[in-house]
């Protein structure tokens, strides 16, 4: 394999901005997870319509940022570390609260943060390495995807637990092949491929 492919397949320019709108939406969507589980405890676990309104932003801001990325020609070295880590800081607050008022068992929760701290170590690795953090891989969005949607139908439908088995099951096949893919990409970087 020659090492001017670049695993993205495509080549943008990185910028090191850090005030971007796009990362200014990425901050925010770490902030959101605050009110959501402060309003939920507070009203009795009773589901508002400002509750919904935070958890709907939640999900928009994360197609946003990307979007008003690419829009902007503002995709960042900073960018790249705050989309990931506010999804991940942001699902690490809301699944932590749903193991406390026990609508998600605290086991499915360890072996999310053990999976999402070995991905941000390799991450970390990279940037040491390599001078720059790689992107999120593909798979890894469809996770976080399914991850979401796992949480709502716990947190809206805390009875529908057909449901909430059967995305529970699609979360965590699609977190091990997510991890997979982020192992096989880290190990193509740690051997010198061009990567954005």
């Amino acid at each position: 394999m020659s090492e001017t492919f670049n695993i993205d397949q495509q080549e943008f320019e990185v910028k090191e901005d850090l005030v971007t709108w796009s990362n200014a939406i990425s901050f925010s969507r770490i902030l959101v997870a605050f009110p959501i589980v402060y309003l939920h405890y507070t009203n009795g676990q009773q589901i508002t319509w400002v509750i919904t309104a935070l958890v709907l932003y939640g999900i928009f801001s994360d197609y946003l940022d990307g979007y008003i990325a690419r829009l902007t020609n503002q995709i960042t070295e900073w960018g790249k570390i705050l989309d990931p880590v506010a999804d991940k800081f942001c699902a690490f607050i809301l699944f932590l609260y749903a193991v406390f008022v026990d609508i998600i068992p605290l086991w499915f929760f360890v072996i999310e943060i053990v999976r999402d701290a070995a991905i941000m170590a390799g991450s970390l690795y990279i940037r040491n390495i390599r001078g720059k953090v790689a992107m999120a891989v593909m798979s890894g969005k469809i996770s976080v995807n399914v991850l979401g949607l796992y949480w709502l139908a716990a947190f809206f439908y805390p009875d529908a637990y057909a449901a909430q088995e059967m995305l529970m099951g699609a979360s965590l096949a699609l977190m091990f092949f997510s991890f997979i893919d982020y192992l096989h990409r880290f190990n193509q970087i740690r051997k010198g491929v061009e990567f954005n």
